[in-house]
């Protein structure tokens, strides 16, 4: 699996264990799109680009992510509440990789807004990740 799905996987599990913020979205709230009919709020992953980032030594990558968090009803202050306990749920988190090294994950910026054609309110969250892939020794 790659670096970049691996992070994302790993990043849904610690979103789907937290009880706060499962409570908040509801079962069905972290999503890979936003579809007209759901129940919001949703969390969406937005955007993911993936740069190499090796040295001479380390095969690595910088991996950008977006996180979009959909609101109605609750407006910009749900939107912004929610953001802000996934920032405090991922930025800095320890989380384990299958065959990669996460080396830091770490909040960029929030940002929110309302969607003028939907009327709904979105909050942006953006992180950085960097990973090096995991060298296995054998003994001899």
């Amino acid at each position: 699996m790659s670096a970049a799905n691996e992070l994302l996987t790993a990043i849904q599990t610690r979103i789907a264990d937290d009880a706060e913020l499962s409570a908040m979205i509801g079962p069905e709230g972290l999503r890979d799109r936003l579809v007209s009919g759901r129940k919001l709020p949703a969390i969406i992953v937005a955007d993911l680009a993936s740069n190499d980032y090796s040295t001479a030594t380390e095969a690595g990558a910088e991996h950008l992510l977006t996180l979009e968090i959909w609101t109605d009803a609750g407006g910009r202050k749900e939107a912004a509440t929610i953001a802000e306990h996934l920032r405090m749920l991922l930025h800095d988190a320890p989380l384990s990789l299958e065959t990669h090294h996460l080396v830091g994950l770490l909040h960029l910026s929030t940002r929110t807004r309302r969607e003028q054609k939907t009327r709904l309110h979105v909050a942006e969250i953006r992180f950085r990740a960097v990973t090096e892939v995991t060298v296995e020794v054998s003994g001899g």
